[in-house]
């Protein structure tokens, strides 16, 4: 009885020890990592008619730090904000052979979702989901969704072209 106590003590202490010496190498090796979220198309000032834009950071380089404070961003309505077009990038994509190439963004209270808007379909550019806020996305041959989702909060940017020409709705729910 004593010996098997004495190997259960030992394993005990052998276990901890690894475990430990596991996760503080983890732990040291994540702490210098640092993962920036991706960002969506940036709007230039003459294009924003809702809100000022600012340049956005990109994926590889840190922004510089403002001189005034920054406002603190709006909370949730419960209104949908009324869509800004963007302009498309100066250097131009492979766009699919339905789209014009005509480049709108959807700002909402849960992030921002960037069309391709064709004569007869479009395709997702980009979504970026706002602070605190997740994101999904489905995807048809008619259709594209965009769910934004905090909580019990839900803002959905939906585009369809099934019967028509590409509209964009957006709703909280």
């Amino acid at each position: 009885m004593r010996r098997g106590l004495v190997h259960v003590l030992a394993w005990s202490l052998a276990t901890g020890a690894a475990v430990t010496l596991s996760w503080w190498g983890v732990h040291t090796v994540m702490a210098g990592t640092v993962y920036d979220r991706p960002r969506a198309l940036p709007i230039t000032a003459a294009d924003a008619t809702t809100q000022e834009s600012k340049p956005l950071a990109s994926s590889t380089n840190r922004p510089t730090p403002s001189k005034s404070p920054s406002s603190p961003s709006p909370k949730p309505t419960g209104q949908p904000r009324t869509p800004s077009p963007a302009k498309p990038s100066a250097k131009p994509t492979d766009p699919s052979p339905t789209t014009s190439g005509q480049v709108k963004s959807y700002d909402t209270d849960g992030g921002r979702v960037v069309f391709d808007i064709g004569a007869s379909s479009a395709a997702l550019v980009s979504a970026t989901p706002g602070a605190g806020w997740s994101m999904q996305v489905w995807k048809t041959e008619t259709w594209i969704r965009v769910e934004f989702g905090a909580g019990a909060d839900r803002v959905s940017v939906f585009c369809t072209w099934h019967d028509g020409p590409p509209r964009v709705e957006i709703g909280n729910y």
